[in-house]
């Protein structure tokens, strides 16, 4: 890590910006040229959400279609070979078998492992919508398929008036909730359910993914979890010894969420 004051630059969008009044007619970025995209939000920060979305990806590309990870916003870089690397955004680059710039990828790429508003502050950077949208349009015009990853939890603040769950409103596109099993992780998914449902969101699934070795009651866990939340189960993860999206795909089911690529395609 290069330790010097040299701040990561945040990627700048091929695309300009849409105007704020423009963005506010046009809510509905998705459309016919996406037949699968989807949100990923979890509970909370490092509860499986790349894992799960890389798994997505990887069981995208196994259908045969055009895949491609987005992580719009990541705060935590290292520099290899002379290029700003962040684990995640590359694990979803990895997963699919669409390359794009990383600056579509991910627009706001910081190198301070701290939540975003903060990273961005450190860099005299302002996140904004804009920049993400018009990505999301370029990666989508170029893919049949798209896994958005959040960043943190539902609600994580990205500027002064703009958070994560402003960002997925704005994308408008069905989301899969990561919940990582733990103590406190029922008050976690409940609340978030709640915060997805109240801005319009259509909840299409969730994951129980499993974050320690041997949970007390993590079976009761998961019933109290399927009683409560309105939408299906798409799986349980295990703890995994190496996670990696193919040992995950095996404890998953993406089958029923809506757009999913139903066969294969051929040429």
């Amino acid at each position: 890590m290069n330790t010097n004051d040299e701040s990561v630059a945040v990627s700048t969008p091929l695309l300009a910006p849409l105007p704020a009044t423009e963005l506010q007619s046009t809510p509905h970025v998705s459309g016919p040229s996406t037949p699968y995209a989807c949100f990923v939000t979890g509970t909370d920060t490092e509860v499986g959400k790349t894992l799960i979305s890389a798994a997505m990806l990887h069981a995208l590309v196994q259908s045969g279609v055009r895949a491609c990870g987005m992580k719009p916003v990541a705060a935590g870089a290292a520099l290899r070979g002379g290029v700003w690397h962040n684990d995640d955004a590359d694990a979803l680059t990895a997963a699919g078998n669409v390359v794009m710039l990383t600056s579509l990828t991910t627009p706001y790429l910081f190198r301070e492992p701290v939540a975003p508003h903060i990273a961005a502050e450190l860099q005299g950077v302002a996140i904004e919508s804009a920049p993400i949208l018009a990505a999301f349009i370029e990666i989508a015009a170029a893919s049949d398929a798209v896994v958005v990853e959040g960043v943190g939890g539902f609600r994580v603040p990205l500027s002064g008036s703009f958070d994560t769950a402003e960002l997925a409103q704005q994308l408008d596109l069905p989301v899969v909730l990561v919940v990582g099993l733990r103590l406190g992780c029922i008050n976690h998914a409940l609340l978030t359910v709640e915060a997805i449902k109240a801005r319009g969101l259509l909840l299409a699934g969730w994951v129980a993914n499993e974050l320690e070795p041997d949970m007390h009651c993590a079976n009761e866990t998961i019933e109290a979890l399927l009683q409560r939340i309105p939408a299906p189960l798409l799986g349980r993860v295990p703890r995994l010894v190496q996670p990696n999206a193919i040992a995950a795909v095996n404890h998953l089911d993406f089958s029923g969420l809506p757009n999913w690529p139903s066969h294969p395609q051929t040429n």
